[in-house]
């Protein structure tokens, strides 16, 4: 879960602070150019209202950063709202505008893989504690000269160029990798980020482990992060679904995020995407354990978010209808509930509300406010559906693992999602698929993974295929990274998911403790 992208391909809005506005309007017309704006007076009003944005970025960016000693700290979240006066609100024209800027040339898409990991006490096994998890963010910060990024007089994070290090609500471990152009690129960032962390963490006696859920221990065990939007999330969340603080508390995954050039090539990725997202859970389910027993699923995360907040997960059918674009995601977008307001260093309670009431100046705890496009970059981070729009795609779908598979999450969608073949292919094969059959899909893939049945056969024939289809994809980009793809095509060629392997273990050489997958699944 990923609350506040800071590093991904199109890096935050900070990506492109704009030095012109021909420099802007160039950008513009490329995006018109591929059919990215439906309506041609969004250029005029957007580029409007981004640039003014973007100008009291750059201030911001200047200001909001200051010294302590000799390390640089910057803020939680940019305080751009204190900066902008918003002399003209935002229409929804600018909110559609703003994901349509995320369209870019293809020599220019990126890869970002995010991925979140437990950290426990070599010992006990038991959660590191927020104290345990300060003093690793700032040995790290000290060691391997990271910007520390604090809430307050806590630190909540580290800054290195255009990747970060973040804490979720109950202190996974995440690392936002920077937009890289290859494969290699992205597993060395994860090799570099293990080592970092291991050489602090293994002093402390703190080890991590790649799982999808917390295997050992209830949710009263597990420490709470002081930061402000936890809190509001961990109020609301069981208004809306039975599993949300789970959600919250006791799962990890990791996910690429990537970058499309139009409209319509944004279209056919998400389409693809949402359809095969169910063959990833499959191929990288890993979270049989709960509360040291299994617990039924094969990807205890992936069933999670059946029952967490439907207002803002699920499969969203729409994305197939013919009438699909940025402009029917922002009508979505407009519809889920907010969470929270950023304003003067504060999170403001907005849990429920709308953002549509919000852009007509109607928001209650802040009356005749209207929005600026950072809320609207927060609000579109509270959105959790299996793939995630904002300026570039996430693939949402994948339990945390080991290294290896943190490789090979991001192999498999390059290779299907970023060539032209093999993204076409994939379109064909599941073009007839019906909204009830992705649902089935989506439903019991966490319990029964490829053994799932899917019309004459298992979903692991389609995953035979698409696996195919991802390897030649790969090889015709020409980098030589087919071999990412080695630990999920053990797992299509055997049929067995990661979950299975752990549960043989559990009932066999372990007997019946889940103590030992912290050593198995250690970093």
């Amino acid at each position: 879960m990923v609350l506040m992208s800071q590093a991904s391909p199109s890096h935050g809005i900070h990506a492109e602070i704009l030095q012109s506005k021909s420099g802007y309007s160039s950008l513009l017309n490329g995006a018109s150019n591929t059919n990215a704006f439906r309506h041609q007076t969004s250029k005029v009003a957007f580029s409007r209202n981004y640039l003014k944005y973007t100008q009291a970025m750059h201030v911001d960016a200047v200001g909001g950063n200051f010294k302590r000693g000799n390390k640089v700290i910057v803020a939680a979240s940019p305080p751009t709202e204190d900066a902008v006066v918003a002399t003209e609100p935002l229409t929804k024209e600018d909110l559609v505008g703003y994901l349509a800027s995320g369209c870019k040339p293809k020599e220019n898409w990126r890869i970002g893989t995010e991925h979140e990991k437990f950290g426990f006490d070599l010992k006990t096994l038991r959660p590191m504690t927020y104290e345990q998890i300060a003093h690793l963010l700032n040995a790290i910060s000290e060691r391997f000269d990271w910007e520390k990024v604090m809430e307050g007089d806590n630190i909540i994070g580290l800054k290195q160029g255009k990747q970060s290090i973040s804490l979720e609500p109950g202190g996974q471990f995440e690392l936002s990798g920077a937009p890289l152009e290859t494969l290699h690129q992205t597993c060395a960032e994860v090799n570099s980020h293990l080592y970092q962390v291991k050489a602090v963490a293994e002093e402390m006696g703190i080890g991590f482990i790649g799982i999808g859920f917390q295997p050992k221990w209830e949710r009263k065990d597990i420490p709470i992060m002081p930061k402000g939007r936890y809190e509001i999330m961990r109020n609301y969340m069981p208004k809306v679904g039975s599993l949300g603080l789970d959600m919250m508390f006791r799962t990890c995954t990791v996910q690429v995020n990537l970058d499309f050039s139009s409209e319509a090539d944004m279209i056919r990725k998400f389409r693809a995407g949402l359809a095969l997202q169910p063959i990833a859970t499959a191929l990288f389910a890993n979270s049989p354990f709960t509360e040291g027993k299994p617990n039924g699923y094969l990807s205890m995360r992936s069933q999670i978010w059946t029952d967490t907040d439907n207002d803002r997960s699920g499969m969203l059918p729409f994305v197939f209808d013919d009438s699909f674009g940025f402009e029917q995601y922002v009508e979505y977008a407009l519809d889920v509930p907010m969470y929270f307001v950023y304003r003067k260093k504060k999170y403001i309670d907005c849990a429920g509300l709308s953002f549509r009431d919000f852009l007509a100046g109607k928001l209650p705890p802040i009356p005749g406010e209207y929005p600026t496009l950072n809320d609207w970059e927060n609000h579109l981070t509270t959105i959790f559906p299996e793939v995630r729009l904002k300026r570039y795609l996430e693939m949402r779908g994948a339990d945390g693992g080991p290294w290896r598979r943190l490789c090979a999450l991001p192999a498999f969608w390059v290779g299907v999602l970023y060539d032209d073949i093999s993204l076409q292919n994939v379109l064909d094969m599941t073009a007839d698929w019906t909204q009830e059959e992705r649902q089935m899909l989506r439903n019991k893939v966490p319990v029964a993974g490829l053994k799932t049945p899917f019309r004459d056969g298992l979903l692991k024939h389609v995953a035979e295929e698409v696996l195919k289809f991802a390897k030649d994809g790969l090889e015709r980009r020409g980098y030589k990274e087919t071999g990412f793809l080695n630990e999920v095509a053990e797992v299509v060629r055997t049929g067995l998911t990661p979950a299975e392997k752990l549960l043989e273990l559990y009932h066999g050489k372990w007997g019946q403790s889940v103590d030992p997958v912290f050593e198995e699944l250690l970093y």
